[in-house]
């Protein structure tokens, strides 16, 4: 019996290969998109051009080989694991996965939805807090492809899963299982960070993110003190605040020695979170008279998380 429904899991991506060449390929595709650097395209488009796709390629190139496994990139094995896993919880659906600026591009898993016969697709981005520069970015692509298409099936679009009660218990049964082990002084929320003008402009996610705060916390009660941070800060731009870098430099000279770090906006290991946090946060803190820098890694591939998916197509 053939499939009338699918399944379409979307990410923002990562670069095929942790190469000079394929990141820059990459970089150029993101860094391009209006709604990630919301900038006059005669004034940023010299610049990424210009500099930043001279300089940045190779440095990033040397930071993703510092994370990619056996199997190619943590993001795109942990999304993989998380289709799979999809598709054996929902077999009556065809489940696939697409990248907003790399392969398999959105598009691309479209196209294979069409050959399929598929007339009804559910879009699932898989950022728990909508941003412009991340969810809107996804819906962005999908549009776009159907501009051209003259059958478009029906589109469920899933907008955020800020506060659902699935997402909340997994995030609070980390952190249970993280503080009983590590037995931190601090629990540090770490978001990705985004430009105060965007914010400005409209953009909830600052809105979305003191949402999923604020829920894990009613009814939950931890015997440490927490704080909320912003990281990944990019560019001269102002930005939200405090930052996760210069909150961890700060906090041994204040007494706190022992932090854990939980990254709620992160469904799977990427840059950001092995290479950004692990590596380079981690030092800032230790290298400032830190004693213990521990990490609640993401849900990956944990078989609630799929469960918190099939949940949200059948909703």
């Amino acid at each position: 019996m053939l499939k009338q429904k699918g399944i379409l899991l979307a990410n923002i991506g990562t670069p095929d290969k942790p190469e000079t060449k394929e990141v820059k390929e990459y970089l150029k595709h993101f860094l391009g998109d209006r709604r990630v650097i919301d900038k006059p395209r005669w004034q940023w488009l010299p610049i990424l051009h210009g500099i930043i796709l001279n300089t940045r390629p190779k440095k990033s190139a040397e930071l993703y080989r510092s994370i990619w496994q056996e199997e190619g990139s943590p993001l795109l094995i942990h999304t993989l694991s998380q289709t799979r896993q999809l598709q054996e919880l929902l077999p009556e659906y065809s489940v696939k996965y697409g990248m907003a600026y790399s392969h398999p591009t959105i598009p691309e898993s479209l196209k294979e939805f069409e050959k399929e016969g598929i007339e009804e697709i559910t879009i699932i981005p898989l950022f728990p807090q909508y941003s412009t520069t991340t969810t809107a970015a996804v819906y962005d692509t999908v549009f776009k492809h159907y501009l051209k298409e003259e059958n478009i099936p029906k589109l469920n679009l899933i907008r955020e899963f800020t506060s659902h009660p699935m997402y909340i218990d997994l995030l609070r049964k980390q952190i249970t299982e993280g503080i009983a082990k590590h037995k931190p002084e601090l629990l540090i929320f770490s978001y990705h960070g985004l430009p105060i003008s965007y914010i400005e402009k409209g953009d909830p996610y600052l809105e979305q993110c003191a949402k999923t705060t604020k829920a894990v916390f009613d009814g939950f009660a931890i015997d440490i003190p927490y704080q909320v941070t912003y990281q990944s800060v990019f560019g001269r731009d102002e930005w939200v605040k405090p930052p996760l870098d210069k909150t961890l430099m700060e906090l041994p000279k204040k007494g706190t020695k022992k932090v854990l770090i939980i990254t709620p906006g992160f469904v799977s290991d990427c840059i950001e979170t092995l290479e950004e946090i692990e590596e380079e946060n981690k030092g800032y803190f230790m290298e400032n008279g830190g004693e213990e820098f521990n990490y609640i890694h993401p849900f990956n591939g944990d078989p609630e998380f799929v469960k918190l998916l099939a949940t949200l197509v059948e909703e």
